[in-house]
């Protein structure tokens, strides 16, 4: 009997200046299980998709479960990719790399950071089909605030200008080597200080205005806030020995949006 239980976690992507190449793996899952049987198979569901470009799906069904909010900027479709590729992987027999499921995978999914968190777990980095996991943690701890309102990856991606002046690219390409250095050695001065972007985030401010806000008075003991993907969840970056204070402080202030504390998942896509 064949029968096979995959687990996929969440991602923030970016975290700030690593736009398209930094994700982080969070302790947020999905769930899909693949058993024997006939009945109607959704071909264009994204999971399924996945699946099929590493074994038939003929003869099989498909269970999904979905414990990622959707169009929240946490990886819900990467998750879902991933669940299929590895689950296909488990049926047909091969022992694929996270590498080579991102191959499999970027046809579907179109942007490699989420995707590679997603498989490899952890804090990772990516680059023309490449993955670095290079941490288990991150510096601080992660709070997400997850609004009602959703944002489409597309419509956010098509807000980005084609240009933006020399100073900006400068500024962030100084933040995204801090974040780099910050993530692989764990320091949580260097992670404070390298937060900030001028790619990305200003332009997408208007689909995410819970940042600003956060940004503009801050909670105790933060080291600093990001939009996560292409929002509309921001996560706050708290010091470890204050994320408990600082997420009651951030449930009681924003009393309308959901306040998870989302701890870093050393594991990625995994068969149960």
């Amino acid at each position: 009997m064949t029968r096979v239980t995959v687990r996929a976690p969440a991602t923030t992507a970016n975290v700030g200046p690593g736009f398209d190449c930094v994700a982080v793996a969070l302790d947020l899952w999905n769930e899909l299980e693949v058993s024997e049987g006939e009945g109607d198979v959704e071909h264009d569901h994204l999971g399924v998709r996945a699946f099929s470009r590493v074994a038939p799906v003929d003869g099989l069904r498909f269970a999904f479960v979905d414990g990622i909010p959707r169009t929240r900027g946490l990886g819900s479709s990467a998750s879902v990719i991933a669940l299929g590729l590895v689950a296909g992987a488990a049926i047909a027999g091969r022992a694929m790399t996270p590498e080579e499921l991102l191959a499999e995978g970027l046809p579907l999914e179109g942007h490699p950071d989420n995707l590679a968190a997603a498989l490899a777990g952890g804090v990772c980095l990516t680059w023309e089909g490449r993955i670095a996991r290079i941490a288990d943690e991150t510096p601080a701890v992660p709070i997400a605030l997850v609004p009602e309102t959703t944002v489409s990856t597309t419509a956010a991606r098509a807000g980005l200008p084609a240009e933006i002046p020399h100073t900006d690219a400068a500024f962030t390409a100084g933040r995204a080597a801090l974040l780099g250095a910050a993530l692989a050695s764990g320091s949580r001065a260097l992670f404070a200080e390298a937060l900030a972007d001028r790619l990305h985030e200003p332009y997408r401010a208007s689909g995410a205005p819970l940042l600003a806000t956060v940004r503009a008075d801050p909670p105790a003991h933060a080291l600093g806030s990001t939009l996560s993907g292409s929002g509309p969840t921001v996560i706050v970056w708290a010091a470890p020995e204050s994320a408990a204070a600082c997420a009651d402080e951030l449930a009681e202030r924003f009393p309308d949006v959901s306040v998870q504390t989302l701890p870093v998942t050393p594991e990625g896509a995994h068969v149960t």
